[in-house]
C-alpha cells in the first residue's frame, strides 16, 4: 500500500512546523516519492532528496528494520476481523512502538523519551507526527 504524493507533501509540511526540516530525506524509488510535486516541494525547502538505489533496500536499512519490527510484532501477531480492527491494532502498536518500547539505538529509551531528552522537555509535552 502506497500513499500519496499530497500526503507526503502534507505531512512533511506539519513535520517542519513542528521540528524543522533535515538537510536530506533518504527515500525509496516509489511513486510518491519521485514526483515532480515532492522534487518541487524539496526544492523550495532546500530539502536534498537522497534516493537508494532500485531493489537495493539495505540502502535505508532502518526503514527496512522498521517493517521487519512492524511486520514481527504486529502484523504477524494479530488476526485481523476488517480493515477497521487492522487500522486499530497498528495503531496501538504504533503508539507503543513510538512512546514505550525501549529502542536499542536510542540508548534502550523509547523515541518520545529520546525526542524530550535531545529537546530538554518532558515527554508530555511532545506530540509525535509519523507518517501512517
Amino acid at each position: 500500500m502506497s500513499i500519496g504524493v499530497h500526503r507526503v507533501a502534507e505531512v512533511l509540511r506539519r513535520v517542519a512546523e513542528e521540528r524543522g526540516l533535515p538537510g536530506t530525506i533518504k527515500v525509496d524509488n516509489g511513486p510518491e516519492f519521485t514526483s515532480r510535486i515532492l522534487d518541487q516541494w524539496a526544492y523550495l525547502n532546500g530539502v536534498e532528496l537522497d534516493f537508494s538505489r532500485p531493489g537495493k533496500p539495505t540502502d535505508n536499512a532502518f526503514i527496512e528494520s522498521f517493517n521487519g519490527r512492524f511486520r514481527q510484532e504486529c502484523l504477524n501477531e494479530n488476526w485481523f476481523l476488517s480493515l477497521e480492527d487492522a487500522q486499530e491494532k497498528a495503531e496501538s502498536w504504533r503508539e507503543h512502538y513510538n512512546r514505550e518500547r525501549p529502542h536499542g539505538a536510542l540508548g534502550n529509551l523509547a523515541p518520545l523519551e529520546f525526542a524530550a531528552a535531545k529537546m530538554a522537555v518532558e515527554p508530555a509535552k511532545l506530540t509525535l507526527q509519523v507518517v501512517q
